[in-house]
Formats: C-alpha cells, sequence, structure tokens
C-alpha cells in the first residue's frame, strides 16, 4: 500500500477540492471534454459534470491505497459525510486519463 502522497499533484488536488463546498477550484481540474463516470453513470463535458457534482454531498476522504496500473491510477479511499451507508470504505477512483493540468476520464465505483 502506498500513501497519498505517493499520487500525482492533479489527484492530490482532486481530493483536496472534492471535499470543500467551492466547486470552481474543483470543476477547473477537469479538461473541457471530460467524462467522469459514478454509480454507472456517465458525465460528459464540464456542465453535466457541473450538474453530478452539485447532486452529490461533500464528503471527507481518507486515502488508504495508490496503485499505478496499467490502466491509469487507482486511489482507493473511505469516505464520510451525510449519505446513507457512511462512513464507506473502499471507493476506488480510477484517473484513466490526466496529465500535469487536467483530469480528462475518472470513474468512481465500489
Amino acid at each position: 500500500m502506498t500513501g497519498a502522497g505517493q499520487a500525482p499533484e492533479i489527484i492530490r488536488r482532486y481530493f483536496a477540492y472534492a471535499s470543500q463546498p467551492d466547486t470552481e477550484a474543483y470543476l477547473g481540474l477537469f479538461a473541457d471534454d471530460a467524462v467522469v463516470e459514478d454509480e454507472g453513470k456517465e458525465y460528459r463535458g464540464i456542465a453535466e459534470i457541473r450538474r453530478w457534482r452539485g447532486e452529490v454531498p461533500l464528503v471527507s476522504y481518507e486515502i488508504t491505497d495508490v496503485e499505478q496500473t496499467p490502466a491509469g491510477t487507482v486511489v482507493t479511499a473511505a469516505i464520510s459525510g451525510d449519505f446513507p451507508g457512511s462512513p464507506f470504505a473502499g471507493l476506488r477512483f480510477r484517473f484513466s486519463e490526466y496529465d500535469d493540468e487536467v483530469i480528462r476520464r475518472l470513474r468512481i465505483a465500489p
């Protein structure tokens, strides 16, 4: 297991901004044509990602693992917040297309 410090900077910023109410900083991490998949649904582009982000509760993250795979960087985290089943351990965030500037593809799944 590796710690959060092993994640690329853009991914560390993702988790820092995701737990904050300022959605502009969070949305600024994504490419204009980015795709986020969460709970089996795809959100394409900033407008759809903004809508999705507005519908999910703010949560706090505790990163438990960072793994570099051929399919991208997989971060496993425990999340807690105002949602049924909180806290939830073992949520996986697969960042499959990103660079130092933007995230292009993110899949969130248990």
